[in-house]
């Protein structure tokens, strides 16, 4: 049996861990090509190495790193298909009143200028080729149900969430399509910052505590979820916000 994904290309930023890596490697698993972007290069080239993928280092805020990436897929692979806007920041749990303009503009980057330059630098390639393809952004339940301390996070993913449906509007014509996935609280290498303390099970109970079906999110729900949108099985969906969070938003 080929694979829901065989031969495609795709392209994970923030691919060195967490949901990310768990993207990648169920790409992996359902035949695509994957290339996968991390600040880390030494976590990167690592996870590489286990997953058999490409590795690319890039900042999702620099529009020459996603030139770079671009070029990389296509002299490999010779096309590209899938892009994941997977990476993703955040501040420690705190008042608004305490958010810097640090912080602020931390979120803000990589959150959403981070999709803006993927699909600026991205989308003339779909187009000028005549080529379909999908966007995936990996959003959060705080662009839907926020909760307070997180106020500009839960706004960037927000942003996130409003600009994949009027670009899924913009680009439907063309073949391009757009969806997010948002995932509930997991166990990530920010959990504890969304949480405001060390990431342990004790300390997620407030969190898993609202979520219906009794656990947080895992890279493999987010990865389930993500192969599905990126499939042939979903060529009719778009502009769509797969909630992954277990009944939280309900």
């Amino acid at each position: 049996m080929t694979g829901r994904l065989q031969g495609k290309t795709a392209i994970v930023t923030g691919g060195a861990s967490g949901f990310g890596k768990g993207i990648a490697a169920k790409f992996v698993e359902e035949g695509a090509n994957v290339i996968i972007t991390d600040l880390s290069e030494d976590q990167g080239v690592s996870v590489s190495q286990e997953l058999k993928c490409e590795f690319c280092r890039a900042d999702v805020t620099k529009p020459d790193d996603w030139r770079r990436v671009l070029a990389l897929a296509l002299d490999k692979f010779k096309a590209l298909d899938i892009v994941i806007n997977n990476a993703g920041a955040t501040y420690p749990n705190k008042s608004s009143r305490e958010v810097t303009e640090r912080d602020f503009d931390l979120v803000m980057n990589v959150n959403v200028k981070g999709v803006y330059h993927s699909t600026g630098i991205l989308l003339p390639y779909f187009l000028d080729n005549k080529r379909p393809g999908c966007f995936i952004q990996v959003a959060s339940t705080a662009g839907s149900r926020p909760r307070p301390n997180l106020t500009w996070y839960n706004a960037s993913k927000a942003a996130v969430i409003n600009a994949t449906k009027t670009l899924a509007v913009e680009y439907g014509p063309s073949q391009i399509r757009f969806n997010s996935v948002s995932p509930v609280v997991g166990s990530t290498g920010m959990t504890h910052l969304f949480i405001g303390k060390p990431d342990t099970e004790e300390n997620r109970k407030g969190f898993v505590a609202t979520i219906p079906l009794g656990r947080p999110s895992t890279p493999a729900d987010v990865a389930n979820a993500c192969t599905y949108l990126a499939s042939d099985e979903a060529n009719f969906i778009t502009g769509v916000d797969l909630q992954v969070d277990g009944g939280r938003c309900v």
